[in-house]
């Protein structure tokens, strides 16, 4: 009876979060503000603890911090705007430029290299085609517009969203430990224990990637951009910027960052002296992040294999979209918590630990095999020819 019970309740919990799953894949579409909402909640909530342990109540702790993380966000949006727009401005005024390298020596170097047709890099032709199709991309673009302009309902959704953000972030850090003690108390009891271990494990694990990532991201990209800037490249903070933000997934930042800073600078220049130096500004790059910011910032906390990180953010983004890749790593950082427990569970559990049955064939062969996965011949067995001890 109690087995039976105790399969019945398991059904039930894995009924529940497969419901829940399919709710957040179902409104995947609306949870962008509430999710970014949510993070900004999260990264205020030790602080306004902290404002409550010195005397303040939590509304008056929370009005602080949020308006500490507005005054930081509008200002980071007025300095990085500007500079942005410039940069963005610089690049397109330099897109003929690129266009000649391109042309002239990039594709010729590949011909000769490659052993291409002359006539594969034609920028002619390619001029030619996008000509040629030009008609039906302004055909699609002023029907996108035209249905834009009918509805305004995609304008009136994104000015919604930004609004909300702002607004949601607010009532979650008011209400956020008051949240938690309520899901807290809707936990079963047989399974509460576990979850809050888990819980407790998880947030030790989002705090030390949220916040220390968020500041190697931003490190990384004043870094390449100044460093960049002082090697003389025109669109150097721009490509400083995107490198730093595409930080979080391993290599990414520095592969994007290091071919467009390349491209930029001998189009720019044409002379190996500013290659070097842009090399040497990425290589510094590496070790800061690899030696001083990840060990100082995130630490080894989160356990997560390149790889699993860059599997993670596609699978977050195919399935998601946009805001999978924004919960890709946070999401997984959760995950690894729970497999490293069933882990521990299965190496408790009888199905690891109980002993079999001897396997006739490896008692035939004369081999022993331990706990450990190692092999060992033994005496048992016909020993094989030409053994002198035979005889």
């Amino acid at each position: 009876m109690n087995q039976d019970k105790d399969i019945s309740r398991r059904w039930q919990l894995f009924a529940i979060t497969a419901v829940i799953v399919y709710l957040l894949w179902l409104l995947a579409p609306v949870l962008m503000p509430f999710a970014v909402a949510a993070m900004l909640a999260y990264l205020g909530d030790p602080l306004a603890d902290r404002l409550e342990r010195l005397g303040l109540n939590r509304m008056w702790a929370a009005t602080i911090v949020f308006v500490v993380i507005m005054v930081v966000v509008v200002g980071v949006l007025l300095l990085l705007i500007p500079l942005i727009a410039r940069q963005i401005e610089n690049l397109v005024s330099n897109l003929p430029r690129y266009g000649d390298w391109a042309q002239n020596t990039l594709w010729p170097w590949l011909q000769a290299r490659l052993h291409l047709d002359p006539h594969t890099f034609d920028s002619d032709r390619l001029l030619a085609a996008i000509k040629a199709h030009i008609g039906s991309i302004g055909g699609v673009a002023t029907e996108v517009l035209g249905k834009v302009s009918r509805s305004g309902l995609g304008i009136v959704a994104w000015l919604a969203n930004l609004v909300l953000i702002p607004v949601v972030a607010f009532y979650l850090l008011r209400d956020w430990d008051r949240m938690v003690a309520k899901v807290d108390g809707m936990l079963p009891r047989s399974i509460q224990p576990t979850i809050a271990y888990l819980a407790s494990e998880a947030d030790k694990i989002l705090g030390a990637f949220v916040r220390g990532q968020l500041l190697v991201m931003l490190a990384l990209g004043v870094f390449y951009g100044a460093g960049l800037g002082v090697v003389g490249l025109t669109v150097g903070p721009l490509i400083g910027m995107v490198a730093g933000l595409l930080s979080f997934v391993p290599y990414l930042g520095f592969i994007v960052g290091f071919v467009a800073a390349i491209v930029a600078v001998l189009v720019q220049y044409g002379d190996w002296a500013h290659v070097l130096l842009v090399c040497g500004v990425f290589a510094v790059g590496q070790l800061l992040e690899g030696y001083v910011l990840v060990p100082k910032l995130v630490g080894d906390k989160i356990g997560l294999h390149p790889v699993a990180v860059m599997f993670a953010v596609l699978a977050g983004g195919y399935l998601f979209g946009f805001l999978g890749v924004l919960l890709a790593l946070p999401a997984a950082s959760v995950i690894m918590v729970l497999l490293r427990y069933l882990i521990e569970r299965y190496r408790m559990s009888e199905l690891y630990n109980e002993a079999g049955p001897e396997d006739p064939v490896i008692a035939e062969m004369g081999v022993a095999v331990h706990r450990d996965g190692a092999v060992e011949a033994t005496a048992v067995g016909t020993p094989p020819p030409g053994d002198s001890s035979a005889a």
